[in-house]
């Protein structure tokens, strides 16, 4: 990402990845410090860009969220109408190199409105087989995929918006059930806290 005249060079793809790992950061530096050199980008490039995001998202003349993400990782690669509930939306998604079997989705309802927003898994991509406590590395499986292998899960408040929790119970390596908070950043997860059942 190019250094150099801040309000030159438009806000790209490879920017909004690095707003991406600077929120995962918090909880695994190592992956994303590994991240950010297979982009060839400095620290300092990450926190600019993350600076440019704030900015963007918190200017008065702030265009909305569905817009914003449509500027800056062009058109979607898909935009299928979803039913949640009662509640119909649009699912928006696009494809980040960084992670190539997951897509950054939007849930987008009446009059533009953002729902969600989160890394899903890619369509046609084969999904991580979650059966144990050792299966649940950070940033191997998204918020829907760990809520599905090991239902029920009951969803947790996030400490930031972009971030959510999940609570469950799963077997460790001997088999014994254990109790699991699970924190995802962006829908990814990125660490787990294990207690007694």
């Amino acid at each position: 990402m190019p250094t150099g005249k801040r309000s030159a060079a438009p806000f790209t793809p490879l920017g909004f990845q690095l707003v991406l790992l600077r929120r995962m950061a918090d909880h695994n530096p190592g992956l994303v410090e590994d991240a950010r050199r297979q982009l060839g980008v400095s620290i300092a490039d990450m926190r600019e860009a993350n600076r440019r995001w704030q900015a963007m998202i918190r200017s008065p003349h702030a265009r909305s969220a569905a817009s914003r993400y449509r500027s800056v990782l062009g058109e979607p690669e898909s935009a299928v109408p979803r039913r949640i509930g009662d509640l119909e939306c649009e699912a928006r998604q696009w494809a980040l190199p960084l992670w190539p079997d997951l897509r950054f989705e939007i849930l987008v309802g009446d009059r533009g409105a953002v729902w969600n927003e989160w890394l899903v898994r890619a369509p046609g991509a084969r999904a991580p087989d979650l059966r144990t406590l050792g299966d649940l590395a950070p940033w191997s499986c998204t918020v829907d995929e760990a809520a599905r292998a090991f239902a029920p899960a009951r969803p947790l408040q996030g400490s930031a918006p972009t971030r959510w929790g999940l609570a469950f119970t799963a077997p460790d390596a001997d088999g014994r059930r254990r109790e699991v908070v699970a924190e995802f950043t962006w829908g990814l997860l990125q660490r787990t806290a294990v207690g007694d059942r």
